[in-house]
């Protein structure tokens, strides 16, 4: 089982990066906004300060590396080359599924970047469909404790399953699951979609559960409906997979839904964010962290310094962004006028709960 997981994710890596796989007849929404560019913003660029703090870590921007990849020889290298840019400059990272290295312990060291990174924000991941075949809080404990990271990414991936040749078809049952996984974890856990967005009633019900955040992981970016589809051998369940393409909630208005559902919960956005400026939409629509994934893959390849160079290019884009809006700080740029392109109708400010300090629900600290 654990060779047929390597395979897998090596396949994984090599179809993202050689194929099509982004999603068809979708997009993530943000291109429906626009902020009201300030002529004179009465600001210093360079003292523009995009700093944050989540789950006990500083982060010098909101942004997140997301979780791609492991569990196979060329995940070390790309782990690591993520893992030292984000050192570098500050921000978060989240490591791919670590189910390849609870069935062989032998490929932790895939996971493993505490040593080139020890002091981001770390996250681990596990998918919550594994609750079902027998995994529980010693496997996320592990998962969590062999990495050094700070959380739990818990993915819930169901289009990707019912697609992919022997995928978990059974997901019946999995919101007791994560309650009790949550009441036994010492960290946080977020859960997290793959690319094709979580719902306002799915985030509340998690948050219940005793999740700490939600990633709504949008419809917009890449499709792991596609991304098998291109795995798959049977014609006919190809072109099922492919006839999926453009399925799910645009990123942006699963980011809305969700915060509005979850306001005192930190809200992350991934999903088909590919620069700077989206982020910083992102950021003004409530997120409390940023997410880019497939942009940082043929980077995350080549080396540290490529990935670290790309990423860095976002971190400028959202800089200047917040200048040109006259935000100074996050706290402002969540205040910064942003308008809906069909009537050119300013967005509500954001409440003042998420405005500032990312808030945690007193349920989700009580581990």
């Amino acid at each position: 089982m654990s060779r047929d997981i390597e395979a897998r994710k090596g396949e994984h890596i090599d179809t993202v990066l050689g194929e099509d796989v982004s999603a068809k007849g979708v997009s993530t929404g943000f291109e429906r906004f626009f902020f009201e560019h300030a002529a004179l913003p009465e600001t210093d660029l360079d003292a523009v300060d995009l700093s944050t703090r989540l789950f006990g870590r500083s982060l010098k921007a909101p942004l997140l590396i997301a979780s791609m990849t492991g569990g196979t020889a060329r995940a070390r290298d790309i782990n690591r080359n993520l893992a030292a840019a984000a050192e570098t400059l500050g921000i978060a990272m989240g490591v791919g599924s670590q189910r390849a290295m609870i069935e062989n312990p032998a490929l932790a060291d895939t996971y493993r970047v505490r040593d080139v990174a020890p002091n981001i924000l770390l996250f681990a991941n596990l998918g919550a469909v594994q609750l079902n075949c027998g995994y529980g809080a010693d496997e996320a404990r592990r998962a969590v404790e062999t990495i050094g990271a700070d959380a739990l990414f818990l993915h819930f991936n169901p289009l990707q399953e019912a697609v992919q040749a022997g995928g978990d078809r059974n997901w019946a049952g999995l919101y007791r699951k994560v309650e009790e996984l949550a009441a036994s974890l010492d960290v946080p856990i977020v859960g997290k979609e793959v690319g094709n967005g979580i719902g306002a009633e799915t985030a509340a019900r998690l948050i219940d559960c005793g999740l700490a955040g939600v990633d709504v992981s949008g419809a917009g970016g890449t499709s792991w409906s596609e991304v098998e589809a291109h795995r798959q051998t049977d014609p006919e369940i190809r072109a099922v997979a492919h006839n999926f393409a453009g399925w799910g909630i645009p990123t942006a208005a699963a980011l809305i839904d969700v915060v509005r559902a979850i306001p005192d919960s930190p809200v992350f956005a991934s999903g088909g964010i590919r620069d700077g400026i989206d982020a910083a939409k992102a950021i003004r629509l409530g997120a409390s962290l940023v997410g880019a994934a497939a942009p940082m893959l043929e980077h995350g390849v080549d080396a540290a310094g490529a990935a670290e160079k790309r990423m860095a290019r976002m971190i400028e884009e959202f800089r200047i962004a917040a200048f040109c809006v006259g935000a100074p700080d996050i706290g402002a740029l969540r205040r910064a006028v942003l308008r809906r392109a069909s009537d050119w109708e300013a967005v509500p400010a954001l409440p003042s709960a998420i405005s500032g300090t990312v808030a945690i629900t007193r349920r989700a600290l009580r581990r």
